[in-house]
Order: structure tokens, then sequence, then C-alpha cells
């Protein structure tokens, strides 16, 4: 039986865990196979699905981690590395556009690095334990698309790194910092997962969001989203990444007189608290560059 004598030519695989995974792949994957029954053809169509994943993959743009997204697995792994029992703040997925070396910039300081139209967006929490206990000087990692769908790296007409920054939380845990309004978005179908959203009849769209990576020494580095509560998108989802806890209350002013800084028309605020779980402070492999 083929499934067997691939099971015993890994069995002397040293490495306890890269052992124990590549035994369980090949479990799933040869009953997968005997499941389906895929022609010649079909098999075929799989390798070259595979083939151009890795293709579409650049510095600007990673394919992989795409279809990861809309398949539910990077969810389902943020889930289960995340588990939120003690009340600490849900994940949500790290998603294709995480730049790694985004700006430092003091509270308060604004993300849009030019000119962004938009709803400005007023954000503020605190970062804090299980147990209540503010967690001082926090690194908060904040990045989000324009009002236009676009990151800055797809968009040449935004500045680099626009809407990105960095920020430390105060010594109660607080944070503060201005942007504009996010828009919800679709994600890329330039290449293999836009062509497996096509035969699927999926809709490639996730609700408007603002990426949060929160860490400190001692504390597990979380990583998430806070979703604009109004967004027709947050019931369909194409990366399955919307639980409740992390819809933000976006709130509408009218009075440009009330906002925390110079504005000329309806301004947002935003009051998220995020707490950590103990563990390691890790940053995972950026994506894209």
């Amino acid at each position: 039986m083929v499934t067997a004598a691939v099971a015993a030519a890994m069995a002397d695989t040293p490495d306890r865990r890269l052992r124990e995974v590549m035994a369980s792949l090949v479990q799933h994957l040869h009953a997968f196979v005997r499941d389906i029954r895929p022609s010649d053809v079909e098999f075929e169509q799989a390798i070259d699905f595979l083939n151009r994943i890795g293709q579409a993959t650049h510095d600007k743009h990673n394919e992989g981690i795409l279809i990861a997204d809309v398949l539910g697995i990077s969810t389902l792994v943020g889930l289960l590395n995340n588990p939120s029992w003690g009340g600490e703040t849900e994940a949500a997925l790290l998603g294709p556009f995480w730049r790694d070396g985004a700006p430092d910039c003091a509270l308060g300081d604004t993300i849009a690095r030019s000119p962004t139209p938009g709803a400005p967006l007023f954000a503020r929490g605190s970062v804090r334990d299980a147990g209540g206990r503010p967690i001082p000087g926090a690194l908060l990692d904040i990045w989000q698309a324009s009002p236009v769908g676009l990151y800055e790296n797809q968009d040449p007409a935004q500045a680099e790194m626009n809407l990105r920054g960095r920020f430390r939380a105060d010594a109660a845990g607080r944070w503060h910092f201005r942007s504009v309004k996010p828009a919800g978005y679709p994600v890329p179908t330039h290449g293999p997962v836009g062509d497996l959203l096509r035969a699927q009849r999926r809709e490639p769209y996730r609700p408007a969001h603002v990426h949060f990576m929160v860490s400190a020494p001692g504390y597990q580095t979380l990583v998430t989203q806070v979703f604009l509560d109004d967004c027709q998108y947050l019931e369909n989802d194409v990366t399955f990444s919307v639980v409740k806890t992390l819809v933000g209350n976006f709130v509408r002013h009218d009075d440009p007189a009330e906002a925390p800084g110079p504005v000329d028309g309806p301004w947002y605020s935003l009051d998220y608290d995020f707490t950590l779980r103990p563990g390691e402070q890790r940053f995972p492999k950026p994506p894209i560059r």
C-alpha cells in the first residue's frame, strides 16, 4: 500500500516535529486523493495551480498568504494559537499586506503621510493583561488600507509607508493616534486565487478594518484587526476573520470643534482596548517588503 510505504520511508526523520507533521500530512493527503479520485487532467490542473501560486508571489505580493486567507486557514491557525479563555483579545489574520519597519510615531501622530481623502479618525485605547493591569510601553504596529481600498504598496499615489505607524503605549498602557476612516476592499484577484474565487462565485471583499499588532516583553504578540461596525461585508468576509468582539464602535461626530485635532467636517472616533496573554514576544515574517 503506497501510504504505508511513504510513512515507512519517513519514519527515521530525526526531527520529531517534522516526523509528526509529515506523517499526518501524508495520511490526510492520501485519504483526500482516495476520496475525490482526481483524473489525470485534474491532477495536472492542481499542480499547475500550486505552481502559479509560487510564480505570483514576489516582494510586493504574497499569493501564498492569500490562498491561506480565503480558505480560512489563516483565521483557524490564529484562533488556535490565541485562545481567549481568559478574556484576551481575539486574533485575526496577519494578511498579505503587513510590512516591517513602519515609522515610529509619537502618541497622537497621524499615520496619513500623504494627502488621503476620507473622514478623519481619532483612535484611542489601552493595552492590559488578563488581570486588567496596564502594560506600559506596549508596542502597537498599525496599518490599514486607504478609503479607496488600497494599501500604499498597491497605490503609487500614496507616499511610502502611508497609513502605517508604530506607537508606544504610555506608562498607563494608553495609546492614541490619528488616521482616516477605512473602507472595505476586494482582495487581489489578478492571480490563481482570483481564478478560484470566480470559479466558486465568491465575492472577494473584506470589511473595512484597521490592523493592529500589539506586543510587549513577556506577552504573546497579538495580531488582530478592528472592524468598522457599519460595513456591509461583516457577514461575508472573504477571509472569515470577523468575530463579534473585534467589531469596533466607530462613532460619527458632526461638530468639528469637539475633535481632538483640527478637522473641517464630520469625523470619527474609535475606543478599543487590547488584552494580552502571557507568552513570547515574537514577530511574524513579513509577507511583503
